[in-house]
């Protein structure tokens, strides 16, 4: 579906402090790093996908797109309520506790969360089968 989501940051140690466990927890190995960002994830083929933060490429503040959301696939229901209380310990502002949410669908499971950055983040999990 897509190759890789870019987010902007403000503070770069900041977010890869951010992100570094979360990543680690969800399984997506660290990609690159220079002064200007950070990835995670397979940057190899056409069916891969990866996380990057960066400061913005002209320069200007970064800032939190409205109505913008990041969702990250879990591999459980336990590890959605890993990630959203790891992403709060290190920062992170909530924006919904983890639980299942009917309204998309039978077995959503989800929870979510700001970075330090105003960034939204979802973490899915699906527990129905279809």
């Amino acid at each position: 579906m897509f190759s890789y989501i870019m987010l902007g940051t403000n503070d770069l140690p900041r977010a890869i402090t951010f992100y570094d466990p979360l990543m680690e927890l969800l399984g997506h190995p660290p990609a690159g790093r220079n002064e200007e960002g950070a990835s995670w994830g397979i940057f190899s083929a056409n069916t891969t996908t990866g996380l990057c933060v960066g400061r913005p490429f002209d320069k200007q503040p970064a800032s939190a797109g409205n109505g913008t959301m990041v969702a990250l696939n879990a591999a459980s229901v336990k590890q959605v309520q890993q990630a959203h209380t790891l992403a709060l310990s290190l920062g992170g502002t909530n924006e919904g506790v983890a639980g299942y949410r009917p309204q998309y669908g039978d077995g959503f499971y989800c929870a979510y969360v700001r970075d330090p950055d105003g960034n939204k983040l979802a973490f899915i999990y699906y527990t129905a089968q279809s």
